[in-house]
């Protein structure tokens, strides 16, 4: 998801920083993620960093407080250098439709590019489209076809909201930012961070020499292992992207489903537990009050 520094735009250029947008002069120089994680930063700025914490917060709520009510969603990576006419564009605008019409939002970096067109085929196809921003030095700002857009200053918050409010990754052809969020959403599926997180690639071309390396390298050698390999689904097929996510949807539905039904009769079962000896309690104590009766009736006859 990085930007292209060389792409025009209208207007002059303007940073967002949270709810302000700043143009022209008003620009500074860095951006928040650069000064918070600059240990070189002069002294006054470390003695911040505790008031920085407060801004970290203010985006976390304001993340979750926008996101809260998002229908089912997947969140869809690529570059943000590639043309409107290009093969990964093509297949992102048809798979943010399928998307769309299989009852799933769909999430991006908000960008150009890949992004765009995501988000293009999920709003043109009546579907819910999400763009999440972040400050950058070269910040194109969030695309046309976003509905809900949110800007970032921190990075970490950004990611937060792209696993948390997603069902699913699919990842397109792209740079650094796309291979950070795929190695991301594999390390979280493989640490059991997150369960049932289906993992789609897109363009088998593009990812074969990745793929090829994972396996003939990093699994060879014992970095990963097999079972890794098959965390991924690797497709060139909109359909059977969908497909697979609606699949591994449902399957965690159906888990779910299934341990609410077994929490459900085993506190059925301990309530019938209670009930059965609290009435063979209440039978024992009506049976010892009429023995205890039966007897002080005895002994007055005696008496008398």
């Amino acid at each position: 998801m990085t930007y292209d520094m060389g792409r025009d735009r209208a207007g002059p250029p303007e940073r967002h920083r949270g709810a302000v947008t700043l143009r022209r002069e008003a620009i500074p120089k860095g951006t928040a993620d650069q000064r918070l994680l600059d240990s070189r930063a002069p002294a006054d700025w470390r003695a911040r960093d505790a008031w920085r914490a407060l801004r970290i917060v203010s985006e976390f709520v304001e993340g979750f407080d926008t996101l809260s009510d998002l229908p089912p969603a997947v969140s869809v990576f690529g570059s943000a250098r590639s043309k409107p006419d290009s093969v990964e564009c093509q297949m992102a605008e048809r798979l943010g439709a399928a998307l769309a019409k299989a009852g799933y939002a769909v999430i991006t970096g908000g960008g150009p590019g890949v992004m765009e067109a995501a988000n293009k085929g999920a709003a043109q196809a009546g579907g819910l489209s999400v763009g999440l921003g972040i400050e950058l030095p070269f910040e194109q700002g969030l695309n046309e076809w976003v509905d809900i857009g949110i800007d970032f200053r921190y990075f970490f918050a950004r990611k937060t909201m792209f696993v948390k409010y997603a069902r699913a990754f699919v990842v397109l052809p792209g740079g650094f930012g796309t291979m950070d969020e795929l190695f991301e959403a594999l390390t979280l599926v493989q640490t059991k961070k997150v369960i049932r997180f289906p993992v789609v690639l897109m363009g088998t071309a593009y990812w074969r020499g990745l793929l090829d390396w994972m396996r003939d390298t990093m699994c060879a050698e014992g970095k990963i292992s097999p079972l890794d390999l098959e965390l991924m689904c690797v497709t060139d097929d909109v359909n059977e992207a969908v497909a697979h996510i609606a699949e591994a949807d449902a399957a965690l539905a159906a888990e779910q489903e299934a341990i609410q039904q077994g929490a459900f009769e085993r506190t059925a079962a301990a309530q019938r537990e209670a009930a059965d000896a609290a009435e063979a309690t209440s039978r024992a104590e009506r049976g010892g009050t009429a023995a205890h009766g039966g007897a002080a009736g005895s002994g007055a006859a005696t008496r008398g």
